[in-house]
């Protein structure tokens, strides 16, 4: 063998096996998209069936759940849970309401309230399909309060209507707050002060009626007063409809043994089973019991049900996206601006007296 055929390295490949080899990168391309193409047609196709289960999906995108009692019982006892800011009606709860709505077999409701209250039309939506409720199923509502059951709260437990011994608030609840508010922010001298002027132009100078940036006029007050006094009037008259002891006396007032009770102010649970309020203490069981015997049953003879949030199967497999867009459209800067619109409230909160120069409340 020669000098240089040791050095020049091993022999060449046969031109058949160089041809392959440079072939395989093509073929590993090829597999690639074969396989892309199969997933994404495959995702497709799950897709639009998810979306045809979806649609007819009349759950509401809520789910039954066994609390307690028998879990054998035809029968049942719903608690329809109320919790958090009352922002619109539809929602979570209006859910529910429609849910034991066509459930024949509940005999009872027990409303659970764990809410400061929130906008007037959503705390009266709620209450107006749990009256409907209660009227159309012919089925006993009792209201259970939690650690607050405040302003628009207490209002959607009024529709308890006139049943006996219907409301019962925990011992630490706080509640009452019957009142109405809408905040007003008034930053016209902090404006003043760094040169800066609102020269915002409107059809109508009430069309800026509560604008922050320049102080209000007593004639805009006047009328925003006036419409605080016709929310105010039905506030109350909510309560009489729920509260029997309290229809006694003028319509403009709300009193128990000469004490207001229609100033905003909340009283704990002892002051609200004293004033009228409140019919007992007792906690979520207590309520329940209470149902079960104004449906001529007891606990252990029905099964006692709530009702808890869970997505679409779309949801589940592919990260609760979706869902969370149907339930959430806005972004969270669009639904804190939300808040920024000027609107009356049945809702127990400090930050408005805290942060404003003029309050309007009754």
């Amino acid at each position: 063998m020669s000098t240089a055929q040791t050095t020049s390295g091993p022999p060449p490949l046969p031109a058949r096996i160089q041809v392959q080899l440079v072939g395989q990168p093509a073929r590993r391309w090829s597999r690639f998209f074969y396989w892309s193409l199969v997933i994404v047609l495959l995702l497709a196709v799950f897709h639009l069936g998810t979306a045809a289960h979806d649609y007819l999906d009349t759950t509401g995108g809520i789910q039954e759940k066994f609390h307690s009692g028998s879990q054998t019982a035809s029968d049942k006892i719903a608690i329809i849970e109320i919790s958090g800011l009352i922002v619109e009606g539809e929602g979570f709860a209006k859910k529910q309401i429609d849910r034991v709505m066509k459930d024949e077999k509940v005999k009872a409701v027990v409303v659970r309230i764990d809410s400061p209250g929130g906008t007037v039309s959503g705390a009266d939506y709620l209450f107006h399909y749990l009256k409907k409720l209660r009227e159309e199923r012919h089925v006993p509502l009792v209201v259970s309060m939690g650690s607050t059951a405040a302003s628009g709260g207490y209002y959607v437990a009024m529709a308890v209507g006139d049943q006996p011994q219907s409301i019962f608030a925990e011992p630490t609840t706080m509640t009452g707050s019957i009142g109405v508010m809408i905040p007003h922010y008034d930053i016209s001298g902090l404006l003043q002060r760094f040169d800066i002027t609102d020269d915002s132009l409107a059809s109508h100078p009430r069309k800026l009626m509560l604008s922050m940036t320049r102080p209000m006029p007593d004639d805009h007050r006047q009328l925003l007063e006036r419409q605080i006094d016709e929310l105010f009037a039905r506030f109350k008259e909510i309560v009489r409809y729920g509260r029997p002891a309290l229809r006694q006396g003028d319509d403009n007032t709300l009193t128990h043994n000469g004490v207001d009770l229609a100033t905003g102010e909340v009283f704990t649970a002892q002051q609200a089973l004293q004033y009228g309020l409140v019919d007992q203490i007792g906690f979520l069981e207590d309520a329940i019991a209470r149902a079960a015997a104004l449906a001529g049953t007891t606990t252990d003879q029905v099964r006692v049900v709530r009702y808890r949030r869970f997505g679409s199967l779309t949801d589940i497999l592919l990260g609760n996206l979706q869902s969370r867009a149907a339930r959430d459209p806005m972004p969270g800067w669009m639904a804190a601006l939300e808040w920024t619109v000027p609107r009356p409230y049945y809702l127990w909160s400090y930050w408005p007296p805290l942060l404003t120069t003029h309050q309007l409340s009754p």
